[in-house]
Formats: C-alpha cells, sequence, structure tokens
C-alpha cells in the first residue's frame, strides 16, 4: 500500500512545480492603477504560491486513482480498515494551523492597514449612486454625470452614499470597493499611480458590484486619471460651466 503512495508524490512534484511555474510567468490578474492595486495583487500572488501544492496534491490523487487505483473488473468487496499515522495528522494540523494564522495576519491584517492606511487624503471626491446611475460630487461643489475625474499620485478619499438600495462602489484597476448603504457615508481611500483612462483599460471605471436591480449591469462611469493640475483646473471649468 505504502509503495502506491509513490507516484502520487511523483505526481504532486511535478504538479507543483508546473503550477509553481504558472504563477510566477503568467497573470490573469487587470493592470495595476493605484498603489492599493499592488497591496492586492501581491497578497492574491502570495495565496496562489501557498494553493498551489495543495491543488497540485488533489490533482495528483485524482489522476493516480484513474491510473492506479481504478477497478480492473475484481470482485467488489469493503476494503481493509486504513488506519492513520498519528503522527502525520498532528504535523498535519500543526502545519496548516500555523499557515493560517500566517495568512490572517500577512496578508490579511498587514494588508487591509496597507490599503486603508491614515485616515487623511489629499483631495475628497463624493460619489452618489441611485438605480442605475452614478453621480460626482467634488470638493469645490462642482458635480459630474458622464466621467469620474482623479488626479495622478495623490491620496483621494471617496465618500459613498446611496439614495435608494445597496450599491457597491468599485473601481477595478484600482482594486478598491465599498458598499453604498442609503442612509450611511461609507469611505475608501487610493491613489492613482498614473494618467490614463477607459479607453486605456477597460478596467477604469467605476462598477456597480452589489446586485440593485434589473439596470445593474449598466451602472458603470468611466474614470479618468489626469495630472494634478489638470484635475484642478478640470473642476474649476467644470463648476464655472455649471
Amino acid at each position: 500500500m505504502r509503495k502506491s503512495w509513490i507516484p502520487v508524490g511523483i505526481l504532486w512534484l511535478s504538479y507543483s512545480v508546473l503550477m509553481m511555474f504558472a504563477v510566477a510567468n503568467f497573470s490573469w490578474l487587470p493592470a495595476e492603477w493605484s498603489e492599493e492595486a499592488h497591496v492586492v495583487d501581491s497578497a492574491m500572488l502570495l495565496l496562489q504560491y501557498l494553493g498551489a501544492p495543495v491543488m497540485a496534491l488533489v490533482l495528483a490523487v485524482m489522476t493516480w486513482s484513474v491510473i492506479g487505483w481504478r477497478d480492473k473488473g475484481a470482485t467488489r468487496q469493503d476494503g481493509e480498515n486504513i488506519h492513520g499515522h498519528r503522527g502525520i495528522v498532528t504535523g498535519w494540523l500543526i502545519i496548516t494551523s500555523l499557515l493560517a494564522i500566517y495568512v490572517v495576519i500577512n496578508p490579511g491584517f498587514v494588508g487591509l492597514a496597507e490599503i486603508r492606511g491614515e485616515p487623511s487624503s489629499d483631495h475628497v471626491i463624493t460619489l452618489h449612486g441611485q438605480q442605475f446611475a452614478w453621480s460626482v460630487e467634488y470638493e469645490n461643489g462642482a458635480t459630474a454625470l458622464d466621467e469620474l475625474v482623479v488626479p495622478a499620485d495623490a491620496r483621494v478619499r471617496y465618500d459613498v452614499m446611496s439614495a435608494d438600495v445597496l450599491h457597491s462602489f468599485w473601481i477595478p484597476a484600482f482594486r478598491i470597493k465599498i458598499d453604498a448603504v442609503p442612509g450611511l457615508t461609507t469611505q475608501a481611500y487610493a491613489t492613482a499611480t498614473r494618467e490614463g483612462s477607459m479607453n486605456d483599460d477597460v478596467n477604469l471605471r467605476i462598477q456597480c458590484a452589489e446586485l440593485c436591480g434589473p439596470g445593474h449591469a449598466r451602472m458603470a462611469l468611466p474614470v479618468r486619471v489626469v495630472s494634478e493640475q489638470e484635475f484642478l483646473t478640470y473642476i474649476d471649468n467644470l463648476k464655472a460651466g455649471g
């Protein structure tokens, strides 16, 4: 019986190497447009590295179950009782518990602290959600319905509100998301790292991430990242024109 696990071990090592290589060389995550996005993607990368050997073990057992442990026409009967090895079980419990505690601490608590950061900002932008659109209100009182314009290399606090039902403020390119709750003002922070618009990346948009009715999928708003000076000029012109 012990020898039958040798192929499983070989498959596990092979799958683990392949998965680690895939994690290191291929990414399915969108491009990073904010400091917070880097924190989130780093956490995701760590979890992929930790999860690869576990998934590899499952695949190895499944593969060898089909190849080496399949029923080849023998008379079916109850198998022998299998007794676990106390040392293996204890070691597995200790290792997985330590890994779980480590992940909770980092990237858990550490990552959340990095994303939230200090409760200070260079600019404050208020987002009002309602079925099924977003409206933007800048700190000088200017408002917009067609796009959200934010400055690059500046920390922005987003105050998010809802006029009717639950919505969720989400910018995929920034990796920030916070619920819009009727009667409350929720807050999220983000620091854009480069200039661009939805023409450069479809993920530069506000997207409602909380099912809010039949128009939920259409509840989106383009995001444009510009220089600090262009941002200030934009909101001044917006207020003057409004």
